[in-house]
């Protein structure tokens, strides 16, 4: 990633497309039981099971998206929804009052479900397309302060942009020209808004396709990954089921996107919501800032690969620690941390993943363990909340400066007393280099650096590193 994607990155202003054509008001073939009737007498007739719309799927995922990241960015990360059929219906602005799940869930509730009959107008996402091409060219309140502060650098803003477009398209061809329709609009309104002192051009945009489609049909677009259609423009296309397999998709793709991490607490002891007097382990995954584990996956090799696994059913790793002991978070108990990030649960609505919040929540801290491949165990990571706010912290693994030395007299150096620490004082002090104001000039026969460089490799040629291994060096003038 360059200095320039680093400053303005993509995912500050990200807009999502609903396609809300009557297509996507059909069912999506992905049955659920709506019978929990535990006692049946024999004149019982079970409830038929129900089935989500294309348009519902869809929705849930994309909201979820937005869950995530306002989650984890409270500010700075901003999302606007564009719903279309026959025209292009905006439901948010970059106006930070409306980046909350309240404002665009009661917009999309006002939107409902397709019509199920073709009405009058033109039905397509392009309309849609359009107008988020036209919204990303507004300028978000961090991007108008930036352009007009007397800086240097005011006029150096880039405006780099992802749209999320869920539609369905009949084949390869299909997709192929929803990308060049796009592209070209975005080649129009880069003019206009270059004319403009309120719009800001497109500097790159990043379009991400997800094709969605009953579970009971194949489709025929065939998916792929980030390709350059140009300098400005870069698509990717996703082809998946509507039932199940598209909020996964959502959850693997803002991994890349927001630069996330993924960690499982396993071996979580909760009691049974059945029998409460016996208790289970549950595991709960977390999603956070992927420096998180930056210490830990930078270590030893074989430890990084024994937490690293694939998350069943998705494209991604997670890593894996074990739930330590847990005990109150006081001010007495401080703990010796690098850094600190916060999380949000993957699946929210679970029973573990609420009880494990509200434990947070009050007041508790959880320690995590991660297993070594040697054998024996090291906490590396803490739980805690902070200001009704969850964090994890990267706790210190190596040791502290204010430890006592390790002890290595099985090592190549013998024991810690056995090195020739004050004679390497005496070399660092008798080749000590200082800056001198005298010029020299190519006459001279060899400058003082040179000559402090092969005195230094003479005084060095041999120099051993313990007290035992010398005689010489041991003689006392």
């Amino acid at each position: 990633m360059t200095l320039y994607e680093k400053m303005y990155p993509s995912n500050h202003k990200t807009i999502f497309v609903l396609d809300h054509t009557p297509y996507f008001g059909i069912s999506c073939e992905c049955l659920i039981e709506f019978d929990f009737t535990k006692s049946r007498g024999p004149a019982f007739i079970p409830l038929a099971p129900i089935s989500k719309s294309l348009w519902t799927c869809s929705v849930e995922a994309a909201i979820e998206y937005c869950r995530i990241v306002w989650d984890l960015f409270p500010q700075g990360k901003l999302i606007r929804f564009v719903v279309s059929d026959t025209t292009a219906h905006i439901l948010n602005t970059w106006s930070p009052s409306q980046q909350n799940l309240t404002h665009v869930l009661n917009a999309l509730s006002t939107v409902g479900v397709p019509a199920r009959s073709h009405q009058q107008g033109e039905f397509s996402v392009i309309h849609g397309l359009r107008a988020a091409i036209e919204a990303v060219c507004e300028c978000s309140d961090i991007q108008h302060e930036k352009r007009t502060s007397l800086t240097e650098n005011a006029s150096k803003v880039l405006n780099r942009c992802r749209v999320i477009c869920i539609t369905s398209a009949r084949d390869n061809n299909s997709m192929k020209s929803l990308k060049e329709i796009f592209q070209n609009a975005v080649i129009q309104h880069n003019k206009i808004a270059a004319g403009s002192d309120h719009l800001i051009p497109i500097h790159h945009c990043h379009l991400v396709i997800i094709n969605v489609y009953p579970n009971n049909v194949e489709s025929q677009v065939t998916g792929h990954p980030p390709r350059d259609l140009s300098a400005i423009l870069t698509t990717e296309v996703h082809s998946v089921k509507a039932g199940g397999q598209i909020a996964s998709k959502l959850s693997n793709l803002i991994l890349s996107h927001y630069d996330l991490g993924s960690t499982t607490v396993t071996g979580i002891p909760m009691k049974e919501e059945q029998n409460a007097s016996s208790s289970a382990n549950y595991d709960v995954e977390i999603f956070h800032s992927a420096a998180a584990h930056t210490s830990i996956l930078k270590g030893n090799a074989a430890d990084s690969a024994l937490i690293r696994t694939q998350r069943e059913g998705t494209d991604y790793e997670t890593v894996t620690l074990k739930w330590c002991t847990p005990r109150g978070c006081s001010a007495s108990e401080m703990q010796n941390c690098t850094a600190m990030h916060r999380i949000t649960p993957v699946d929210v609505n679970s029973r573990p993943s609420s009880c494990l919040i509200n434990f947070l929540l009050n007041g508790r801290s959880v320690m995590l363990e991660m297993p070594r491949k040697a054998g024996g165990k090291i906490i590396s990571h803490m739980l805690a909340a902070h200001g009704g706010e969850i964090f994890v912290h990267t706790l210190v693994t190596a040791r502290s400066v204010l430890e006592d030395p390790p002890s290595i007299s099985e090592g190549c150096g013998g024991r810690v007393t056995d090195y020739r620490i004050t004679d390497f004082g005496v070399l660092m002090q008798n080749n000590k280099l200082v800056p001198l104001k005298r010029k020299f000039d190519d006459a001279d026969a060899e400058l003082p650096l040179n000559r402090m460089r092969s005195r230094l490799d003479r005084h060095t040629k041999y120099w051993p590193i313990t007290i035992s291994s010398t005689f010489i060096f041991n003689l006392k003038n």
